[in-house]
């Protein structure tokens, strides 16, 4: 089974945990930014390889704090609009060539406007950038749709502001609206005015949640959030309680907050990767709970969160997943049925992207 070539759906996937190291090395030079030394001997080799492989261990922290630390890097890349539209047009050619036929990037503006750019000139450029990715994916005979998700800080305050910019850009490429950063003393309540604002729009959202925080965060996430996904959402498994009275048989009782999910369906965006890197929940994938929430009914999807920093792919992932629960083909397309069914489409949409999915997997 060759995982990459068949048709796949990315909804958590950040576009500054997705540079190529070689563009981070070009777009450093054109702006004069030092990059990190990478050999023992001090001096900076600046190759790709090397590059990649200290974001990647730089991400082993087991901390959520300290692996977005490796985001002042990329970031500081991505302050033109050059840099902005060249990131953006690279992010969706590398996911065609991992056989994504629709994406959803989330990104901050906010954190862009080092160098003199306004927000909306900001999401403008981004927007250019996947377009022109996009028609580079047509020229070569693929198909790929890509919406943003224009993403809040939590911790900087300006949640209503951006949620304003998404609205505005809703015709424009923006599909939706992320509230991401340090979790914990952070929740979606003191954000309350910039969800209120969303949900007179009906705007959609998702809220990064149950990552490095528990079950009242997931809680605000949906109660103060509205939030229709979780970002990551691994946690919600601290509301199943298992039971095993025997050897033959195991209860599983789900309280409040994660009968609530799963009876309304509110995907999950699991990223097991990422979840194992910063300790959202252990440290060996066998230990994930993923595969009890599948079997438990929870629709789950499967996500990279940040390819550079956990240096995979979404078939990656899936492969992975798949030689630890012993996944099948089966299993696989539901995943990215599931992915469709909560993708920030209207419901047409959904079903065209839903048949084009099982389509693909008809004939692979």
């Amino acid at each position: 089974m060759n995982i990459s070539t068949l048709p796949k759906v990315s909804l958590h996937d950040h576009l500054d945990g997705g540079l190529r190291p070689q563009t981070i090395i070009e777009l450093a030079d054109a702006v004069g930014l030092d990059l990190p030394q990478l050999d023992a001997g001090g001096s900076d080799t600046k190759g790709a390889a090397a590059l990649g492989q200290w974001f990647a261990d730089q991400s082993q922290s087991g901390s959520l704090v300290e692996y977005l630390k490796t985001f002042d890097i990329t970031t500081a890349v991505m302050q033109t609009h050059e840099g902005l539209t060249r990131v953006a047009r690279e992010f969706v050619q590398d996911l065609v060539a991992d056989g994504v036929v629709y994406g959803e990037v989330r990104w901050a503006p906010e954190q862009h406007l080092s160098r003199g750019l306004t927000l909306d000139e900001t999401v403008e450029a981004v927007q250019e950038g996947l377009q022109a990715g996009i028609e580079d994916a047509a020229h070569a005979g693929h198909r790929i749709q890509i919406g943003q998700l224009v993403t809040a800080m939590r911790h900087a305050d300006r949640a209503l502001e951006i949620a304003q910019l998404a609205v505005r850009h809703r015709d424009r490429g923006v599909v939706g609206f992320d509230f991401a950063g340090a979790e914990a003393g952070f929740p979606p309540s003191k954000a309350r005015d910039a969800f209120n604002y969303l949900a007179n729009q009906f705007f959609p959202t998702t809220v990064h949640a149950g990552e490095a925080d528990g079950l009242d965060s997931i809680r605000s996430a949906l109660t103060d959030g509205r939030a229709l996904r979780l970002g990551h959402g691994v946690r919600i498994a601290e509301d199943i309680e298992i039971d095993s009275e025997d050897d033959e048989n195991t209860y599983v009782t789900l309280g409040g907050v994660a009968q609530w999910v799963k009876d309304r369906e509110i995907a999950l965006e699991l990223s097991p990767s990422s979840n194992l890197q910063t300790n959202a929940w252990g440290r060996q994938l066998i230990d994930h709970p993923f595969d009890l929430l599948y079997q438990l009914g929870f629709r789950v999807t499967v996500n990279t969160d940040n390819r550079l920093m956990s240096n995979t792919s979404l078939s990656k992932e899936l492969s992975l997943l798949s030689t630890t629960f012993g996944y099948d083909i089966d299993d696989i397309e539901t995943f990215q049925l599931n992915a469709a069914a909560a993708a920030f489409l209207p419901v047409e949409d959904r079903e065209d992207l839903a048949e084009q999915i099982s389509a693909g997997f008809e004939t692979a």
